[in-house]
């Protein structure tokens, strides 16, 4: 044997066989990431793939009135509305403007299981309370685990893991998602279920709320506002999971304190008194339960509302918060007023609402990508074999994106990028969602510290925009947009 053939592999007996886990899985999405259905007509009444119907409902008065709640939903009487799956389509919705579907996530965790049946898609009707749900999904994964326990494929991926231990859940959780995983994972539901399960994993996870959803609640008090969101307005009004959203933390910024919202707040900007304390009640309960081998994605980078104050019902929101120190005062500038702190979220949940205990990612996304970033699938496939956790890269690279939740067709919009020196820093790319053919580049240029583009869309449809920086992260968002002479209104 020469020096050259001394350390030169040897062939291998037989094929490498594949990493996988032995664990049942049970992926959940966040709010509006789930097909429904109207069991009395037997039409979808939110997840349809057409960009046209997606166009057609939200400019449309009736559009969604189907989905608004029903005295005899908010009295329990459920099942009106069926869940279907989990969404399979990008879609777009006011304020939390675009979402994309959940496929590139179930494609990753399916190739690190054992067999499809380990895998559960809970969908869930996100218009009732995160406590209702949180019962069904601890009810669904005692039934999944018991399931995939006896499953033949269990024992054989158990045989070729170290331990050979029996399967434990691991629940991979978006957005609202997690804030149902942790209620599942109540004793009172199912006092085994904490033990039975491996690790949690949340993608941007609200887990004390987001100043956003006061801010729909908000729409139309004291100005017009286009049809599609003051649809958002009325269907949100009244619908629990909605309120299950607003903010947890001190976030009304009051002359030099900071406060809670209170149910009275809430019903004068525009929600509903009662839900909001239920809502406050259920998430005081719920931070009492911890989530075993918690791990977490929390979105940075992008321009995040993160207090509010309030004037007569109205709300104007801020892109920063205020801090306290360990013995509860505010930090304060040396003139007494109190310290503002920008810490940046996704656009919809600041970074430090998504932070829950020391094992947190911080990823330059926006929240509706969350559960299709290639880095965040990344993780979780990590995760689930179980392998030591690298995670994606730890802060630093990416961008933040800011463009408009709804344009319309013929007017011009503006893309706007943070976080880069230059527009050669960055490639932008902006088409329709459901033709690649139509993507253009918009000329960038340096303004004010920003990166900014101008689009020009001349047709109406759902318009994916999708940034790159040099370290190869990409950061997408959608954008609605519509027919020219959209309807403004003022909300109810």
């Amino acid at each position: 044997m020469n020096a050259a053939t001394a350390h030169r592999p040897t062939s291998m007996p037989g094929p490498a066989r594949r990493n996988i886990t032995q664990d049942a899985v049970v992926i959940v999405p966040g709010i509006m990431g789930s097909e429904l259905l109207d069991t009395t007509t037997g039409s979808t009444v939110w997840g349809l793939s057409s960009v046209r119907w997606l166009l057609k409902a939200w400019t449309r008065s009736d559009g969604f009135a189907a989905l608004r709640m029903t005295d005899d939903e908010l009295e329990g009487k459920t099942g009106r509305i069926q869940p279907v799956q989990l969404m399979r389509h990008s879609a777009w919705t006011p304020y939390l403007k675009g979402a994309e579907p959940y496929t590139d996530l179930i494609t990753g965790v399916n190739g690190c299981v054992a067999d499809p049946a380990a895998v559960l898609e809970f969908a869930y009707d996100w218009r009732l309370p995160v406590a209702t749900n949180g019962k069904l999904l601890a009810e669904a994964a005692r039934r999944h685990l018991t399931a995939w326990r006896a499953h033949p494929a269990h024992d054989s991926a158990r045989r070729a893991r170290v331990d050979e231990r029996p399967a434990r859940l691991v629940f991979v959780a978006h957005s609202m998602g997690g804030l149902v995983t942790q209620t599942a994972l109540d004793p009172l539901h199912d006092s085994d279920l904490a033990a039975d399960t491996r690790a949690v994993f949340t993608l941007a996870t609200p887990f004390y709320g987001a100043v956003k959803a006061a801010a729909i609640l908000n729409t139309g008090r004291g100005a017009p506002v286009p049809l599609p969101h003051q649809q958002l307005q009325r269907l949100c009004a009244t619908m629990p999971g909605l309120h299950d959203l607003l903010p947890q933390y001190a976030c009304v910024l009051d002359r030099d304190d900071a406060r809670r919202l209170t149910p009275s707040d809430v019903a004068a900007l525009g929600g509903h008194r009662e839900l909001a304390a239920l809502a406050a009640d259920a998430a005081s309960k719920r931070s009492a339960i911890s989530l075993p081998g918690h791990r977490a994605v929390a979105g940075t980078g992008q321009i995040t509302w993160q207090s509010l104050t309030l004037d007569s019902g109205v709300i104007r929101p801020y892109c920063h918060t205020v801090r306290r120190n360990s013995d509860g005062r505010l930090i304060r500038t040396s003139d007494g007023s109190p310290e503002h702190f920008d810490v940046m979220g996704d656009g919809t949940v600041h970074k430090e609402s998504a932070a829950l205990g020391p094992a947190v990612t911080p990823l330059p996304l926006q929240h509706g990508a969350a559960a299709a970033d290639r880095s965040a699938v990344k993780a979780v496939q990590e995760l689930l074999r179980d392998d030591v956790h690298l995670g994606p890269p730890m802060g630093g690279p990416g961008c933040g994106l800011e463009v408009p939740d709804l344009a319309t067709a013929g007017t011009p919009w503006e893309v706007s990028i943070t976080g880069v020196a230059a527009p050669a820093d960055v490639t932008c790319e902006v088409g329709l969602v459901d033709d690649a053919s139509t993507a253009t580049s918009p000329r960038l240029r340096l303004v004010k510290r920003r990166v900014t583009g101008r689009v020009d869309t001349s047709q109406p449809g759902l318009y994916r925009v999708s940034v790159r920086t040099r370290d190869r992260s990409t950061v997408t968002q959608l954008v609605l947009v519509t027919e020219p002479g959209l309807e403004t209104d003022q909300a109810d």
